[in-house]
């Protein structure tokens, strides 16, 4: 079975979906850097607001991203992404918030998660890893932005757990997306992490790789883990298998860029009924 595939719509836009998440009622995608406005080192579908592109160009890139997904742009709800494990629920109220200035984003969260209708979440990425969550029994979705520091304080894992609390989710119920991010293949990280991993994960020798003094580091496999953790069936997830720094023609790689570059979006929304 296909895990993820990556299509152009009429405007250019090139963007990723998965087809366990493709089924009525939900609209989902992910980005890639390709037929948007930006100049170099933004070339050329940034999305970000936050990365010093020209901010008219981001909101047109937006705007054609959304097109490319028949979803409303003005309407985009967004985090402020602070690699923390706040997950905020979004109701009707919050339609619009970041969508247009980044000043406007939801303050504090990383997560966000809503059963409104015709509710766009989207967050914004560049190695860190995008995590979509659909609930189709209980019509709710929810995203995470999963970084280092997110993944092993189980942000993912928290998404869902909000979803419980609030909209009755069942784990067990629950497709999940992992989209292109930096992969083990490239991901070195320290002891510092490392030790934040062992305290978080009892099967965190499972996760990494020595690499000379450093190591090797699965945040695909990391995510997939908590969630399975809590009930989400390991058939349920699947990994797009895309590692962002191998593939920098196609997306942005915070790592392979030296930190100066764009960001991809991932959106997911209920549509109406």
């Amino acid at each position: 079975m296909q895990k993820f595939f990556l299509q152009q719509a009429d405007n250019g836009v090139w963007f990723g979906m998965f087809p366990h998440l493709l089924r009525k009622g939900i609209v989902h995608g992910i980005s890639t850097r390709l037929g948007g406005t930006s100049l170099p080192p933004y070339a050329t579908l940034n999305l970000g607001l936050h990365v010093g592109d020209d901010a008219e160009r981001v909101r047109e890139n937006r705007q054609r991203f959304c097109q490319a997904l028949e979803i409303e742009a003005e309407r985009v709800v967004n985090a402020e992404q602070v690699h923390g494990d706040k997950v905020f629920l979004v109701t009707d109220r919050e339609t619009g918030r970041g969508a247009r200035d980044y000043a406007g984003a939801i303050k504090g969260a990383d997560a966000l998660i809503t059963n409104s209708p015709n509710v766009p979440l989207m967050l914004f990425f560049a190695d860190c890893v995008p995590v979509l969550i659909v609930d189709p029994i209980h019509r709710a979705v929810g995203i995470s932005h999963a970084g280092w520091k997110g993944t092993v304080a189980k942000i993912a894992q928290k998404t869902v757990l909000a979803m419980q609390r609030h909209f009755a989710t069942t784990a067990a119920d629950c497709l999940v997306g992992i989209g292109p991010s930096i992969g083990p293949c490239c991901y070195e990280v320290d002891e510092v992490v490392l030790s934040k991993l062992k305290e978080n994960f009892i099967a965190w020798r499972d996760l990494v790789e020595p690499s000379g003094e450093r190591w090797r580091l699965d945040l695909w496999q990391a995510n997939r883990l908590q969630l399975e953790e809590i009930g989400v069936p390991s058939g349920q997830i699947v990994i797009s298998e895309v590692c962002t720094n191998c593939n920098t023609e196609l997306f942005f790689s915070h790592r392979g860029e030296k930190g100066c570059t764009g960001r991809i979006g991932a959106v997911v929304m209920l549509q109406m009924e």
